[in-house]
């Protein structure tokens, strides 16, 4: 396939695909509107770097702690009922946080307990949302559908932030979680009217002792998830801390309110946007082209560490949001394309726990060095992190493999799991070679 918009648009030919990134367009601009809320609520009500790092934390604990089971919910049952049931669940918290801000009647730790209930949620729904584009375009269409999913996640990126940044300044923080709440009608909408003949979904893995510790065997096996899944780790609890350092950023060093804020994230939802767009028609995969992204990645947040105004940090984050969807895309889609099918669902919840469920280690962290140092040091803190992974990344590469362009009639199918024979590692791909990424580190 060629880098036309054909190509780069491709998976939009499935309408099942239209349907659910059609809900999940509607339904992200509304979790990121909550995310800019949330934190900015938060500071209002303690004025700490270091509680909006711990109310981070608290909502993704439950990803870390229970985030390998989730993945073990994906691989036993339907993951269309799976998200059915957390979107609603998430919309009545989004729903009874918004009743709260508004009557008044929100305190710091109603706060804390509500998103520990949502990090319950992800924990379970975060792996089968990961895993469930490839049911809905089978796996020709796979790594167009992660691009694509990417442009639409990032395009909320810089939508809600945004809109929220508006209305927290005209109307208040708690119409944000209103509408939040409103949003997730369109995917459960959307999730409803799938045409379940259509999906192309995985066998069930029939229930049986020790099948999580199964999955940890054999991602310890497998040098190409334990290497990337470390990488992830290390950059997700360092650099990934963009709602705790963002706000005391535009608060202190920047000296801007919650409009400045918003745009700060929809700067990086842009750059992300069209890093998207460049690499939805052809997507390399494999450590080496990782470890230079994570690279690329850490030196993007240096420009941002070190923007002396606004303007100059928008345009930083801008290749920050780029540099990130490239890294994210590339991670989740060496995972995803060669794990085997059986194990999918517990690998992606490795990911998960890596990427999102680094905040209870990370958030508090980088809140404190925020506040100990400065938001700027932060900063620096995880673009060190992202440069150490790069060269650590690319040392081992050149112990590996060649990099290898796979022949036109490769396939991976679900049928067809990954062997020495159908490597997935450092492999440039065309559409539909890849796999899916997620709705990205979210903490809403």
């Amino acid at each position: 396939m060629n880098g036309g918009g054909g190509a780069t648009f491709a998976a939009l030919a499935v309408p099942n695909y239209r349907r659910y990134i059609g809900g999940q367009a509607v339904s992200l601009v509304g979790t990121w509107m909550q995310a800019i809320a949330q934190s900015w609520l938060v500071l209002e009500l303690s004025h700490s770097g270091t509680v909006l790092g711990l109310v981070v934390a608290v909502q993704l604990l439950p990803v870390l702690v229970f985030g390998a089971y989730g993945g073990l919910i994906a691989d036993r049952f339907d993951k269309r009922r799976i998200l059915i049931a957390a979107q609603v669940t998430m919309g009545t918290l989004a729903l009874v946080l918004g009743l709260l801000t508004i009557t008044g009647a929100v305190r710091l730790w109603m706060v804390f307990v509500l998103a520990f209930a949502l990090g319950l949620v992800r924990s379970v729904a975060s792996p089968a949302q990961q895993a469930f584009p490839s049911e809905v375009v089978g796996p020709q269409l796979l790594g167009n559908a992660v691009s694509l999913n990417q442009i639409v996640v990032n395009t909320a990126r810089a939508v809600g932030p945004a809109v929220a940044g508006t209305l927290i300044a005209t109307v208040g923080i708690g119409p944000c979680f209103l509408v939040n709440a409103a949003s997730f009608v369109a995917v459960v909408f959307a999730l409803v009217r799938l045409d379940r003949d259509a999906l192309h979904p995985a066998t069930p893995v029939v229930r049986a002792s020790g099948q999580i510790r199964e999955g940890l065997r054999y991602v310890r096996s497998k040098r190409e998830l334990l290497l990337p899944l470390a990488m992830m780790a290390v950059i997700g609890t360092l650099a990934y801390e963009f709602q705790v350092v963002l706000p005391l950023m535009a608060q202190g060093p920047l000296h801007g309110g919650a409009a400045a804020y918003g745009l700060m994230t929809s700067a990086m939802g842009i750059g992300a946007v069209c890093g998207g767009l460049v690499l939805a028609p052809r997507v390399r995969i494999g450590l080496r082209a990782l470890s230079r992204l994570a690279g690329a990645f850490g030196v993007t947040i240096l420009a941002a560490a070190a923007a002396p105004t606004i303007a100059v940090e928008l345009v930083a984050l801008l290749a920050v949001g780029a540099a990130s969807t490239a890294f994210l895309t590339t991670a989740s889609s060496t995972l995803q394309l060669t794990a085997e099918p059986q194990f999918r669902g517990r690998v992606m919840a490795l990911w998960t726990m890596a990427f999102m469920g680094s905040t209870p280690i990370g958030g508090p962290i980088i809140g404190a060095i925020s506040e100990a140092a400065s938001p700027r040091a932060a900063l620096v803190t995880g673009a060190a992190a992202c440069i150490a992974c790069s060269l650590l990344g690319l040392a081992a590469a050149r112990r590996g493999a060649p990099d290898r362009r796979p022949a036109q009639d490769d396939r991976i199918a679900d049928d067809h799991p990954l062997t020495p024979e159908h490597p997935a590692l450092d492999t440039e791909c065309e559409p539909g070679r890849a796999s899916t990424v997620g709705a990205g580190r979210i903490s809403a």
